[in-house]
């Protein structure tokens, strides 16, 4: 029987680029997509093209899926720890059509692609969006699912 295919997630909260791009490639990972509805970060190496050409310098590819990000209503959920909001507006939002696109691209990548890993900027997958789309991967495509965490700074 052939083993289960893996999805990794991983926030960089509190963590240095250097430190999630060696986690990703300790474990293996060959594809990063990016689940940030905005793509850009006050941390140094976490905006779009850093971030890219940072994983590019380690043999992992990139893929930014802005329809899987957290809507605005969302993130100033999630920033005011309103968790519960945050989760209803993030599950009216995986209906839309974009969202629904992408759930189904990301799926369609974990099952051809080597090992890939989703990235937002929580640490904890707990309170993060990103906890939502791994599960909803793993219950459709039958994968297991590792959250990684780099070393805090």
């Amino acid at each position: 029987m052939a083993r289960a295919k893996k999805l990794f997630t991983i926030g960089y909260e509190q963590t240095p680029s250097s430190a999630v791009l060696d986690e990703l490639e300790k474990a293996g990972v060959k594809l990063l997509v990016d689940v940030r509805a905005v793509a850009s970060s006050r941390r140094p190496g976490f905006s779009k093209n850093q971030l890219a050409a940072g994983l590019d310098g380690r043999g992992i590819a990139y893929l930014h899926l802005r329809g899987l990000g957290t809507p605005k209503d969302g993130r100033e959920a999630a920033r005011s720890g309103a968790f519960e909001t945050l989760h209803k507006i993030y599950s009216k939002h995986l209906k839309t059509p974009q969202a629904r696109e992408e759930l189904d691209e990301l799926s369609a990548l974990v099952k051809k692609s080597g090992p890939v890993c989703i990235l937002c900027y929580e640490r904890d997958h707990k309170q993060c969006h990103r906890q939502w789309i791994a599960e909803i991967i793993e219950n459709r495509d039958g994968v297991r699912v590792e959250n990684l965490a780099a070393k805090q700074v």
